[in-house]
């Protein structure tokens, strides 16, 4: 990686986690209905899409998936975190969460924990796993923030580095969900899906328009990627 693109975007220097910081933090967005509000009807979505991907992987491999969207503001990280947990509740399951929304990351802020050294940083060999990778609140799930944002996300993305580490992450985890940018205007999540088992095209029910989704869809896959399927946000909780 050349200087000019490990230079970060960052106005204040990122630290490295603290051992079990993050254990210490509750999950208590009510967005995170999986953790929240387990018996609810939204929780149950996201059990349902987690029933399909096991379904899609009756060898029981390590997965990694990349989520994203048409457009901004579908809910990708809302649903990256929450099939996180439903996955979780697998016997055996060991779920990581990784942050590569090197544009507007905001995986740690639905975590309600701070900013540290991450992705980039982990990329760059200047943060080991054990100081980028933290364990949340919630048995076996992972996450792996952003970090030190760069100033050109797509090397860094599509760097050797990166596929490397996907690897090795596999390895370690059951199941490693990627959150990304938007695929309709950044290039990122194509990038990505390329290099992923699957991806999952988050939809938020009444406000994509269809054509989007489609193109979206369309785009993904001639570039490599293998989209499983769609997750639906915004969809009304039947009494």
């Amino acid at each position: 990686m050349s200087s000019s693109t490990a230079k970060s975007v960052e106005t204040k220097p990122l630290l490295p986690a603290e051992p079990e910081e993050a254990r210490k933090v509750p999950m208590q967005r009510e967005e995170l209905v999986v953790a929240v509000a387990p018996r609810s009807g939204h929780a149950e979505q996201f059990r349902a899409l987690r029933n399909s991907l096991v379904a899609l992987n009756p060898e029981s491999a390590p997965r990694s998936i990349v989520l994203t969207s048409a457009a901004a503001g579908e809910g990708k990280t809302v649903a990256t975190l929450n099939l996180a947990l439903a996955l979780a509740e697998m016997p055996g399951a060991r779920v990581l969460v990784v942050d590569a929304n090197l544009h507007q990351p905001s995986v740690e802020s639905y975590l309600g924990l701070q900013r540290r050294q991450g992705l980039c940083d982990l990329l760059d060999g200047s943060c080991a796993p054990d100081r980028a990778i933290r364990q949340t609140s919630v048995d076996n799930v992972s996450v792996l923030g952003a970090g030190s944002l760069p100033n050109n996300p797509s090397v860094v993305l599509g760097s050797d580095r990166m596929k490397s580490l996907l690897a090795t992450l596999k390895r370690q985890y059951s199941w490693v969900l990627i959150d990304t940018p938007e695929a309709s205007s950044i290039s990122d999540a194509s990038m990505l899906g390329a290099l992923v088992d699957g991806i999952i095209l988050v939809v938020r029910l009444g406000e994509t328009p269809r054509h989007l989704v489609e193109q979206t869809h369309n785009t993904l896959e001639s570039l490599g990627g293998n989209v499983l399927g769609t997750c639906l946000t915004n969809a009304r909780e039947l009494d």
